[in-house]
């Protein structure tokens, strides 16, 4: 076994001692072709609805414990 492999192996093994698990998360490219325009127009679909600021204040009221 190489190296690298070693060390990452041994790092994976020091995690799942610790009670971890590997996962992968798989998120927007952000740099793909027509993503800002899907998140532009998901932003005037937003600004437009009659209940933004409704909802915006209630979500800004929300206490979460621990969180500020």
């Amino acid at each position: 076994m190489a190296d690298g492999a070693k060390r990452v192996r041994k790092h994976r093994d020091k995690m799942k001692a610790a009670g971890l698990k590997p996962v992968t998360i798989w998120v927007p490219d952000v740099n793909a072709p027509g993503y800002a325009q899907e998140i532009a127009e998901a932003i005037a679909i937003i600004n437009a609805s009659a209940d933004e600021k409704a909802i915006l204040e209630e979500l800004s009221n929300i206490e979460i414990e621990g969180w500020k």
